[in-house]
């Protein structure tokens, strides 16, 4: 399948966070991540690294089981839209129906950042970025905002993160994730928990 290339891309890095709390056809969520690794390396993605693996209670409480999170670093020659399309292709490999903001899922797969790259625009990214809550729950935007609009709010984003590249700088707020982590209440940050015993490979 062709892809849509830029030479300017050539060696960027891009990390990805990887989640899910519901069983697939592939199987539990852990192998069905795993699973998803090795299908981005199959589609010529270059996987450069990965943090550790963690758990992370269902949002909101009590709504399904918890999640496994993680994050990789990539390197690719993709534009930032073509690799989304990628990824959401891997998504409905995986049997990911897009029904329900917030609903448990069987795999979550979400371009975090592109090193400073920001899409469509500041301004757009900005009114993502101060979406009230209420909002959150039901609005989705149409195209790819990037970085990730929620990503200064979730510990379970942020930790994986700074297990990659904690001196990363946001390019609207300047901070580094390092930063963001601080700026999270304690509680959020000692919710998400490292999973011994799970390694993802990464060559």
């Amino acid at each position: 399948m062709s892809r849509d290339v830029d030479e300017k891309y050539a060696k960027i890095r891009a990390w990805v966070a990887f989640g899910a709390n519901l069983p697939s056809e592939t199987g539990e969520p852990v192998e069905t991540l795993f699973a998803a690794v090795q299908d981005l390396r199959d589609m010529g993605v270059a996987v450069r690294g990965a943090s550790r693996v963690f758990e992370t209670p269902c949002f909101p409480a009590g709504a399904g089981p918890s999640y496994i999170n993680f994050a990789i670093e990539v390197e690719t020659a993709l534009t930032p839209e073509a690799l989304l399309s990628l990824l959401h292709e891997i998504e409905a490999r995986h049997g990911r129906v897009r029904k329900t903001r917030w609903a448990g899922r069987s795999i979550d797969l979400d371009l975090m950042a592109m090193e400073g790259k920001v899409r469509p625009d500041v301004t757009t990214v900005q009114r993502w970025i101060d979406l009230p809550m209420s909002a959150q729950t039901t609005q989705a935007p149409e195209t790819l905002i990037l970085p990730h609009p929620r990503i200064q709010d979730r510990a379970f984003m942020l930790i994986p993160f700074a297990d990659l590249a904690p001196d990363w700088v946001h390019p609207l707020s300047g901070k580094t994730v390092a930063e963001m982590i601080d700026a999270l209440p304690d509680a959020e940050k000692t919710e998400v928990k490292a999973q011994s015993g799970l390694e993802i490979p990464v060559n």
